[in-house]
Formats: C-alpha cells, structure tokens, sequence
C-alpha cells in the first residue's frame, strides 16, 4: 500500500474517496486494507460494512483495534443513583404515611409497681446494716412491728442488710402487702420481727388520719432543738438528754430536770432525738404517759400528763 494513503480514524475511508468507491476497492480484514478486486467475488461474501458503521470484527487502521459499535448501557454509579433515588422516595412516602397513624394511636404507658413502704424516716448507713431517726406515723408497718429510731436492720425478707443502696433496693423489690422477716439490733441485742409494707396511697392516708384527728398532738414541755443522743455509761444503751425544760408545762410540772436522760416514753424505747419529738407528737393530749429517765446513776419512772400542742 502507498505510504501516501491515509484513512479517516473516525469512518475508516480512504482520505478524498466517497463511500461508493472505497467500498469498490478496499476493505480492512484483520486490520489490514485488501483490494477488493483482487479477491474477486470476496465483496459479495463478505460486504463491506456501511458508511456509518463496520462489520463484526473490523479493526480500526490507525490503532489495529476492534470497531465494533457498542451497545449503550447504564454505569455503576447511574444504577446506584437510580437506587438511592428511589429508596429516598420510599422512605418519605412510609413517614407521610406512618407518622399521622403513630399520632392517631395513644401511648399505652405500663404503670410502675406499688412502692412499698414501711412508715420510718430515710434509710442511714450503720454499722452492721442500716438505721432510721423515727418512725413517722402510728399505725405504720414499722410502728406495729415494734421498730423504733435507732434500730439497726441487719436483714430484710431473708437478705443480708450492709448499707442503705442494699435496702433501697430490696424495698424496690418488695410488693405491697407481702410479709417479711426483719432482723435488727437494739442495745446490742438481736432481734426479730415481721411486718407487711404498705402502698403509698395507704401511708399517705395514715399520714392524714394522723394530722387531722380531732384530739390534736400532745405537748411536753421542752426545747427539742436543745436535746442530744447521749449513751447510758455501763450499758449499750443511748437515750435522749433534754437540756430545755419549759417551765410550767407537763415535764417540768411532773419534776422532768434539765440534763436528765429519757429512755423510754410511753412504752417506746427512746434512741433518737427524732424518736422523741415523734412520740410526744403522738401522745394524747391530757392523758397520763410514763417516761423512764436516768438521772445521773439513778433511773426513774415519772408520770406526766400531757398538754396539748
């Protein structure tokens, strides 16, 4: 072939032919230009392809590769497109349709369980388990099961007791109504006991029944700001010392000194500041109530009739 003869890259003529006489003369086979007139009758077998397009397996002249037309097809990154695209329409389409039927449906909310109460002043940590000031209302579960200020729980309902997020929990796990073994020390001594805690409803209704009732609350006759726990020397008793005696009222009518000790009132035993104020709280007004208190090495018993706060 001419080094002079050049084909178009695009079309694969000859530079100045026409279609009809390039395919006359030359067709590319293997990537090489033939002469059709030297092949005779191998135009009619195999035609040359037309003006804008080539037979299967024709090769480019100019880079010797195939130049077969491809068919169109969509990329990778169209298809991913094309999926994001819809899954975004389908997400909107569920949250236009799920978020009126949420707002239609009320909340079904599961109640909590009763708290459990017991009828004393918070939890304290104490050696050997956990203590209360007070007990705060009559008639509570701790009150009929003989608890008083200063008890120290060492076991609640078979559990071993060692600080108040032990017992706290345990209440928690408690139901209302279920009866339960406590083991406590008082004075040193272990002891036992039961009792049944109740709902909140029913504390607050003791709690009521308590402030309301028609009698009033007792009065005594001293300064509870001005009291202190002391322990009882040679026991592993404490009590309560009043150092502010009102004069003219029950105490110091019935002969109840400054600095004497109280241990006991009204039956209760006497370990905490709180336990007293609790229980003159209690007393009846203008009734008799025996309190037991040290005065220095001796113990007496004293009858005070009660006024009215």
């Amino acid at each position: 072939m001419p080094r002079d003869l050049r084909f178009c890259r695009n079309c694969g003529f000859r530079l100045g032919e026409g279609p009809a006489e390039y395919t006359e003369t030359v067709r590319f086979e293997n990537g090489r230009p033939v002469n059709l007139a030297d092949r005779g009758s191998a135009s009619s077998q195999q035609p040359f392809a037309p003006a804008y397009g080539v037979s299967a397996g024709a090769m480019s002249p100019s880079t010797g590769h195939s130049m077969t037309k491809r068919s169109k097809k969509m990329s990778g990154m169209t298809w991913m497109f094309l999926g994001l695209l819809i899954f975004f329409i389908a997400a909107a389409a569920f949250t236009a349709i799920v978020t009126p039927m949420r707002r239609a449906i009320p909340a079904v909310s599961v109640p909590a369980p009763p708290r459990a109460m017991l009828g004393i002043s918070p939890f304290e940590d104490a050696e050997g388990g956990v203590t209360f000031a007070n007990i705060i209302t009559p008639g509570g579960p701790a009150d009929k099961a003989g608890l008083v200020g200063g008890d120290v729980i060492t076991s609640f309902d078979g559990k071993v007791v060692r600080d108040e997020d032990e017992m706290t929990e345990l209440m928690r796990a408690t139901p209302v109504g279920k009866t339960v073994e406590v083991i406590y020390i008082r004075d040193g001594e272990i002891k036992t006991t039961t009792l049944t805690p109740v709902s909140k409803e029913d504390f607050d209704r003791l709690a009521k029944e308590f402030r309301d009732r028609p009698e009033g609350r007792g009065l005594f006759g001293f300064d509870d700001d001005d009291t202190e726990r002391v322990p009882i020397p040679g026991t592993k008793i404490f009590g309560v010392r009043v150092d502010d005696i009102r004069r003219n009222l029950p105490a110091d009518l019935a002969g109840v000194k400054n600095g004497d000790i109280i241990i006991e009132f009204d039956g209760a035993p006497i370990r905490t500041t709180d336990e007293l104020s609790s229980r003159v709280n209690r007393a009846l007004p203008y009734n008799p109530v025996k309190v037991v208190l040290m005065r220095g090495a001796q113990k007496l018993e004293i009858l005070v009739k009660m006024g009215k706060e």
